[in-house]
């Protein structure tokens, strides 16, 4: 009898494990962006960064004021200030800084980024489930001590913890998803994980602020790291007990071994280097936004509260930009093949570019109705770029190039954001934000643009002779899966093999596998 309910409801167990990654990756990503929503409250406990002159905008509003708080420099300056004898500008840490560039980027991204290589690595060896559920523990622990920290050093030192964690989510779990979804869902499938990015930095924003304004057992900021810390505990929980590793699918196989790929050759084809400097620059993008977003409202706007419009737009509008995204993609490269992935990707970045620039050069209610609109094309690409990654790769190191890639896309797209402070000090925060925010979409538009021409567009229909199923391959070539990036002969199975026969790198899989997709 359990057997048969088990049977029964085995149908849900694809979406459950979706459900479970995208839950543990937005956990790790709440942890990973809280600290740009808390970092005011974090310096001014923990003494780093900057200071400067503030309004206390509990007590009026800024078109009441006679001068605005931020014209002053000087501390003293700061402190004459007032309307009918009342204070209202106060000099304390805004939580901006070089100290807090270094805190919200390098001190994460660098290690991050070498774990994710070598993670990727491994994923390509050992079970992905259980190096999965150590990385969920280790950056959910990582959280939780982070609420407990007393030095500025600690706080650094344990974002590294938690990137070294984090750092295997999406080559693990991206590997593990190609597995058990179809290529028909694969983008949105991507998609909708990689969202785990936005939506835990969107509910950053009221956990960040609302939370921290409670002071619950007087603790403050540090009540958002404990929260966030055991909920990724729960999700290494149900990581390690509730899932299994799945089959890997074979890559044009025979009996006799494996193909053997040679990396560098992967990594160096014209089009993933496109696609990876592309990447980098898009995603410097939305980090200089998303470490700047909230402390550049409060600057600029300090007696509007935008925390519960921030976070409607990340997660809602975001949120349909990321399934919209995906779906496009994949219904147009059934028809386009492999390039018309990339060009959903440069048409979404520049429809939303000019939007960007007006989200940060516009007054509050058209600042957040222009960043609505740009959010819900510029969220589109994550699932986009790693849908068309693992179909430009063969398979054998598919979640080695994934490291790889996410490697030199966080290293660029991670640390460029420090630039904002010494841009700031020449030209003003509001146009360095702006030129790294919404230029750098303007930037990756015609990168995506270049890289859409090295890619393969639709391929016609191959005849049905070859030594493997012929509904599988034509619904193979109708799905515009490529996968066949390596045309030497040494690099590819014996023409003799059971594996060639001008099949090249592609998916081989069962037919009572297919159905079961």
């Amino acid at each position: 009898m359990q057997s048969t309910m088990m049977e029964k409801l085995s149908f849900l167990y694809k979406p459950y494990v979706l459900a479970v990654l995208t839950i543990g990756y937005i956990a790790g990503e709440l942890g990973h962006y809280l600290i740009g929503v808390t970092s005011k409250a974090t310096a001014i406990e923990l003494d780093y960064g900057d200071q400067a002159c503030q309004q206390n905008h509990t007590d009026f509003l800024r078109h009441e004021l006679p001068a605005q708080c931020a014209e002053f420099i000087i501390e003293h300056e700061c402190h004459q200030q007032h309307i009918n004898g009342t204070v209202y500008c106060e000099w304390n840490y805004n939580g901006l800084g070089l100290e807090y560039q270094l805190l919200a980027g390098p001190s994460f991204i660098a290690v991050f980024t070498v774990m994710g290589v070598v993670l990727g690595v491994a994923a390509d060896r050992y079970n992905r489930v259980r190096m999965l559920f150590v990385c969920t523990l280790v950056f959910a622990i990582a959280i939780l001590f982070q609420g407990t920290v007393k030095e500025y050093w600690h706080l650094i030192l344990l974002r590294m913890v938690m990137a070294a964690g984090e750092a295997g989510c999406n080559p693990l779990a991206t590997g593990i998803m190609s597995d058990i979804f179809p290529e028909s869902k694969r983008a949105l499938v991507m998609a909708i994980f990689n969202w785990g990015i936005y939506g835990g930095y969107g509910i950053a924003f009221p956990v960040g602020r609302y939370i921290t304004k409670l002071d619950i057992g007087g603790l403050g900021w540090r009540v958002c790291y404990y929260g966030t810390g055991v909920l990724a505990l729960i999700m290494a929980v149900l990581t390690g007990t509730t899932l299994r590793e799945p089959e890997r699918q074979s890559i044009g196989e025979d009996a006799a071994g494996k193909a053997k790929v040679n990396l560098w050759k992967v990594l160096m084809q014209p089009r993933v280097l496109l696609l990876m400097f592309a990447a980098s620059i898009r995603h410097s993008g939305g980090m200089t936004f998303a470490y700047n977003a909230d402390l550049y409202y409060n600057i600029y706007f300090p007696d509007v509260d935008l925390g519960w419009w921030l976070f409607a737009v990340t997660i809602g509008i975001g949120s349909i930009g990321v399934v919209v995204g995906g779906i496009v993609s994949d219904k147009f490269v059934a028809k386009m093949g492999i390039r018309s992935r990339v060009a959903c990707l440069a048409v979404s970045q520049l429809l939303a570019t000019p939007f960007a620039f007006g989200s940060v050069y516009f007054e509050p209610l058209w600042a957040m109705i222009t960043l609505g609109i740009s959010y819900f094309f510029a969220e589109m690409w994550f699932g986009i770029v790693f849908a068309v990654l693992v179909e430009i790769v063969p398979l054998q190191v598919r979640s080695t190039t994934i490291g790889v890639f996410l490697f030199v896309m966080n290293n660029i797209g991670g640390n460029l954001p420090i630039l904002v402070d010494p841009l700031a000090k020449a030209i003003g925060y509001r146009g360095s934000v702006m030129f790294f925010y919404a230029g750098f979409y303007g930037i990756s538009t015609l990168l995506f643009f270049i890289t859409m021409f090295f890619m393969d567009g639709p391929k016609p229909d191959a005849p049905a002779t070859i030594g493997h199923d012929p509904t599988s391959h034509a619904n193979h070539v109708e799905m515009g899966h490529e996968n066949n990036t390596f045309q030497p002969d040494d690099y590819l199975p014996s023409p003799h093999s059971n594996g060639a026969n001008g099949h090249r790198n592609i998916v081989s899989v069962r037919p009572s596998e297919s159905s079961r997709l």
